[in-house]
């Protein structure tokens, strides 16, 4: 849910307005304040600290920064530390490098206050790396230095180090050819303005845009570099940014019309453009490299605003670039250089090892990866119980019902509007009774209400933000006035998890779980519709240095509450607007307020690729468009695109119609609830994905290059995607549309998930347009878990039996997983799970153990076993297979790929085998 500019009449408290915010709300009510407006947003050339460094040409300084090859020492801790100065600097750099197993260096640039110290030293950003980032940090080799000035070391046995003194640079190679992989400084427009003591007579630090001022009162401190990636096809990354392209187009150079760099600042933007490198609610400041040469990413550790370059070929005025190398510019207002470079043999390498620094996405519970249903508002509890009813009437399951904010008492948050909602715990145990679970919202902005307790109790400990004179920052939101938590502090982190536990969230029940919306933090009257940057928390620090991770802190606070709720043994579920690395540690996210059109349909899936690929797996968009109302066969296409997300829900703005599945006639509902089944009958697949991202980190919804490196074709297929190893999807994204060409990558087959035909590999296939699904592919040899028998919910489906669809590939040959826990608490930490491999070779089928053996001493077992076993690509001849151990026979008989009605009997099945998914066992085709 977002706001428009500025807040409508109908959402705000009943207080006395102030005359121009009263005129902004009469404004807001009009049709033209309603849509995006780009002057409502800083471009580059309306931020200085952007518009400087962009004008700034390659090796242009008079003296470049340069290294003190006399301090270049092995510190005790085995990092690499040096000094770095410049002649106009007021005080000198402090370098340090460090490496992580197994390619990844650290480098870290701050400067050196040991003889001049300002009043202020600059933010560097806590409690986002690992903890044990710092203890598993490699003890580094003397470097080499040679008489020209250049210092190699090792990073591992596959990558050097190479960093020259004057002027400064630094690049990673490979050991054995010297090729490049990364370099930083290469082309000489670092920069890194000093903080100053005080502000020189004549000079002024303030800033104005529209009617704010910024009173900037430590002056510029601005940081610049450029960062180029060599072997590289295309770059990905930078979420987020809505964008039709699933890698980042070149911002500046040659060719280029749209001159506006990619936009790291997290803002509250209403009805966002599908395609702009404008920011939008969360910031993550990692790309990624692919093409010819290895694999490698650059993150950038740092909360402030950031504008970051794509640069064309010849954008320095070079007659030719290197083949292969991109280069780019990253541009940020304040903070200190703490950055990684990482190299992998395949993309899958670096996403694991930026992993490995700001951690695994957290493990879900099950009913979370099911379909949820939200609108703003669903009105009283009448109103949530004739939903309810409504899926359970027309045989569409559904997992979580939420609550927008018109179900609390006058927007204070924790509490409940009883005229609507008078017995909140009791509505929350009747849907519990069918499996199913609640959402309500919780944002940031605490009503300055004198009988508000919360507020009364933040006033008084002093816990909110200040604004730059001292006092507690007031800003406008969906309450009227409202102050704002300092989620920095990690003592108001504690106080904010607290107010989760049953006795101060008055009406919660175990089974309400909790969405945080416009936590950017959004404030309606504010520059750019946020927090002025002069804004100060905890420690003396500005907003302008954390604004990107204030959301963060907050998604931690709220998730940390409901692990405390639970006694820490119920997995929270937090869904978050705004983000910054390591939110993937904390839930879920969206994309935000998009709008009910094809374009944004057709962006929502490289924008979810994005955020799978910088760690935020648990992602998906409003199904149908927040803003507007569908035409109902673009519904129908977002559901069947929908289905296939990793986070899977519908919602939509109060202004919009209905759009519950069932209102848009007998037939659209059918195709609605069909998509959803699907969703519902790939739960176990779905689940040990997530699985697999929890512990690894790759995504569960994939770009195709990421299983498919080598293929060039797929390196900017921004249309479809893999959802885990092996299945492919591809949405509908014109109105109308007759056909789509769709490419299957790899030399083997692909089967349509729908009716079993085979497809070649490594070609495009025109295909007719279906009104009943999107395309939608099995690859040859793999094997899928699914249960098939629909239910009101994913909890009433745990006992149920599973059928495995195999489909063989040209060595008849395929292999499969299955991961299986309580689906809710954290025993599954101490080894309370199943975890199998199905392994389909010379003919016979065997169920292995994979799970890993002293994790812990809890146990999980089930007694569901598995009832069909579809085999694509089997000879149509085969009639018995025996399963041992019991050497007991069963049928095999022409069956459907699928239970929906009409399908017809294409496979061969295995029918009942009826062998338990925790036991070992072989089931070979006679």
């Amino acid at each position: 849910m977002d706001p428009p500019p500025r807040p409508r009449p109908h959402r705000v408290a009943v207080l006395p307005l102030p005359l121009p915010l009263l005129l902004l709300l009469l404004l807001a009510s009009s049709p033209a304040a309603r849509a995006w407006k780009k002057d409502e947003f800083r471009n580059c050339n309306q931020t200085p600290f952007c518009k400087r460094a962009r004008t700034r040409a390659p090796h242009s300084l008079d003296a470049p920064l340069s290294l003190d090859a006399a301090s270049l020492a092995v510190a005790t801790d085995g990092s690499l530390t040096a000094s770095l100065s410049h002649p106009s600097r007021l005080r000198p750099l402090l370098l340090r490098l460090s490496a992580l197993p197994p390619h990844a260096l650290r480098l870290q640039i701050d400067e050196d206050y040991s003889s001049n110290t300002p009043p202020h030293r600059r933010f560097q950003v806590p409690d986002v790396l690992l903890p044990d980032v710092e203890a598993r940090t490699l003890h580094l080799p003397e470097p080499k230095t040679s008489a020209a000035g250049v210092s190699t070391f090792a990073l591992s046995s596959d990558v050097d180090v190479v960093v020259k003194h004057d002027p400064f640079e630094l690049t990673v190679r490979r050991a054995g050819s010297g090729d490049p992989v990364l370099s930083f400084n290469s082309h000489g427009l670092f920069d890194f303005e000093p903080l100053q003591e005080s502000k020189p007579e004549g000079e002024t630090w303030e800033e104005q845009f529209r009617s704010h001022t910024d009173t900037r009162p430590r002056g510029p401190q601005s940081i610049t570099f450029d960062v180029s990636f060599y072997g590289a096809d295309f770059v990905y990354g930078l979420p987020e940014h809505g964008s039709t392209s699933l890698a980042l187009r070149p911002t500046r150079g040659p060719g280029v019309e749209e001159s506006e760099p990619y936009r790291l600042f997290n803002l509250d933007v209403f009805e966002y453009l599908h395609e702009s490198p404008f920011g939008l609610y969360g910031s993550i400041p990692f790309m990624i490299a692919h093409g010819d040469g290895p694999s490698s990413g650059f993150f950038w550790l740092n909360a402030a605003e950031m504008q970051i370059d794509v640069l064309a070929p010849g954008w320095d005025g070079a007659a030719s670039t290197e083949n292969g190398r991109i280069d780019t510019l990253w541009m940020a207002e304040a903070g200190v250089v703490d950055a990684f470079f990482f190299v992998g043999s395949e993309p899958k390498d670096v996403i694991k090892q930026y992993i490995s620094v700001t951690g695994t996405p957290s493990m879900p519970q099950q009913f979370a990866v099911a379909y949820h249903q939200c609108r703003w508002n669903y009105r009283d509890e009448e109103d949530v119980a004739g939903v309810d009813s409504g899926f359970d009437e027309h045989d569409i399951p559904y997992d979580v019902l939420w609550l927008d904010i018109e179900h609390t008492d006058g927007k204070r948050y924790f509490t409940w509007d009883h005229s609507a909602f008078p017995n909140p715990d009791v509505m929350q145990r009747k849907i519990a009774d069918k499996g199913r679970k609640m959402v309500t919202i919780v944002d940031p902005h605490i009503k300055r209400d004198s009988s508000f307790h919360l507020h009364e109790e933040a006033t008084a400990k002093g816990y909110y933000v200040k604004d730059a004179t001292g006092k507690d920052f007031d800003g406008w939101c969906w309450p009227g006035a409202s102050s704002y938590p300092d989620m920095l502090n990690p003592e108001i982190r504690e106080w904010w998890a607290d107010k989760f536990s049953y006795e101060n969230y008055k009406g919660s029940t175990p089974t309400l779980y909790i969405w945080n919306d416009m936590n950017e933090p959004s404030v309606f009257n504010g520059p750019e519709v946020t927090m002025p940057r002069d804004a100060v928390h905890y420690g003396d620090v500005e907003h302008r240095e954390l604004h990107n991770a204030y959301g963060y802190y907050f998604h931690m606070a709220t998730a940390d509450g409901l692990l405390k709720r639970g006694e820490g043994k119920d997995r929270p579920f937090v869904l978050s607007r705004a983000f910054f690395a390591g939110s993937q540690r904390y839930g879920a996210i969206w994309t935000g307020d998009n709008s009910a059109d094809w374009d944004h349909l057709k962006s929502s899936i490289p924008m979810v690729l994005t955020l799978g690929l910088t760690g935020m797996t648990f992602s998906g968009a409003d199904i149908g468009g927040f803003f507007g109302n569908p035409e109902p066969d673009l519904l129908v296409r977002w559901y069947q695109v929908g289905a296939f997300y990793p986070f899977f829900r519908g919602h939509a703005h109060h202004d919009t119609k209905r759009r519950e599945p069932w209102l848009f006639g007998e037939r659209r509902t059918a195709l609605m609830r069909e998509a959803i089944h699907m969703r519902y009958s790939l739960l176990p697949y779905y689940y040990t994905l997530f699985r697999e991202a929890s512990v690894t980190g790759v995504p569960v919804m994939r770009p195709l290059w990421l299983e498919f490196p080598d293929d060039k074709e797929t390196y900017n297929n921004g249309e479809a995607f893999m959802v885990g190893p092996s299945l492919l999807a591809q949405g509908i994204y014109e109105e109308g549309q007759k056909s789509v060409s769709v490419y299957l990558p790899g030399e083997e087959l692909w089967y349509d998930l729908r009716n079993g035909s085979p497809y070649k590999g490594g070609v495009s296939h025109k295909l007719e347009v279906s009104e009943d699904s999107i395309p939608s592919f099995q690859r040859a040899g793999a094997i899928v878990p699914r249960k098939d028998r629909f239910r009101r919910s994913s909890t009433q489906m745990v006992n149920d039996p599973y059928t495995l669809v195999i489909a063989l590939n040209s060595s008849r040959a395929a292999e499969g997983e299955l991961y299986v826990d309580d689906g809710k608490s954290y025993d599954y930490q101490q080894g309370a799970f199943i975890h199998r491999r199905f392994v389909f070779a010379d003919n016979k089928l065997t169920s292995m153990n994979i799970a890993p053996k002293n994790l812990g001493n809890k146990k999980f077992s089930t007694e569901c076993v598995i009832e069909r076993i579809i085999i694509l690509g089997l000879s149509s001849g085969s009639k018995k297979a025996i399963v041992e151990p019991g050497n007991h026979e069963v049928d095999i008989e022409l069956g459907p790929i699928s239970l929906r009605s009409g399908s017809s009997s294409v496979a061969p099945t295995v029918r009942k085998p009826n062998v338990r998914v925790v036991d070992d066992w072989t089931i070979r085709i006679a």
